[in-house]
């Protein structure tokens, strides 16, 4: 099987986030393969090693970004894929596209990716990406069975469990209970660190020069700082009747 993997490099989301001049300070802050993405890079490597085949893991990125697919080497990836072009770099329409431009005229069996990245969290680069290929996408799977062409996933569907039949090629999104990430091994580290990564360009990619963002961020900020509790005195008559007037008045909640 051709199997690759579309992922991203993310904020360690054990990092405490410092906003500054209206954008996240990312001076000294440790960078990591995107959580749910280790779940389809788990996925990946269990398919090739029952199914056969080859796993490549792609992504769209600045240089740090190859600690994210060397991580991912280092867990048993085959091959490796880093899109470092600026001119490439931009929101969910754009990387998407970008993506649909690498896989256009290769053979693919199925793609995995992450439910959704944990700085956007907008979870919509994936399914963009299905629908530019024409290929059938199910997402938040937490589970995969594959005999011949014949795809059954579970999805999680609202604390529910749906059924997904599909067929091959097909896009995954993966997320936490379809499978135990493993730890990558020493060996499998030194190993990745010598792995040569494939980084096309632009012109290698045959990239529409016309395609840009659909949307920006304008701007970052942390939720203001909540305020002290507030214990309200008297019976029970004069606390109810004073919740009541706060809630109306102050918090206009009634």
């Amino acid at each position: 099987m051709n199997i690759f993997v579309a992922l991203k490099q993310t904020f360690d989301t054990e990092e405490k986030i410092v906003v500054e001049n209206g954008s996240v300070k990312e001076d000294g802050v440790r960078f990591v393969l995107n959580p749910y993405d280790e779940y389809a890079v788990e996925e990946a490597i269990k398919l090739r090693d029952e199914l056969g085949g080859q796993v490549t893991v792609v992504t769209v990125g600045p240089e740090r970004a190859q600690e994210a697919l060397r991580t991912a080497l280092a867990m048993g990836a085959d091959e490796a894929v880093h899109i470092t072009d600026e001119a490439l770099f931009g929101d969910e329409y754009k990387v998407s596209n970008v993506l649909a431009s690498y896989f256009n005229g290769k053979e693919f069996d199925i793609i995995l990716t992450g439910n959704q990245a944990v700085d956007s969290g907008s979870g919509q680069t994936a399914v963009r990406l299905a629908e530019l290929l024409n290929i059938a996408h199910v997402s938040t799977i937490t589970k995969l069975e594959i005999n011949g062409t014949d795809v059954v996933a579970h999805r999680d569907a609202e604390g529910d469990l749906e059924v997904v039949g599909a067929k091959l090629p097909l896009l995954v999104t993966c997320q936490q209970g379809l499978n135990d990430p493993r730890y990558p091994s020493l060996i499998g580290i030194r190993k990745a660190n010598k792995k040569p990564l494939d980084t096309p360009s632009a012109g290698d990619l045959g990239v529409d020069a016309a395609i840009s963002s659909k949307s920006s961020v304008q701007e970052t900020f942390l939720p203001a700082a909540k305020a002290a509790g507030r214990i309200i005195e008297g019976d029970n008559a004069q606390r109810v009747t004073e919740l009541v007037n706060l809630l109306k008045n102050e918090a206009k909640v009634l």
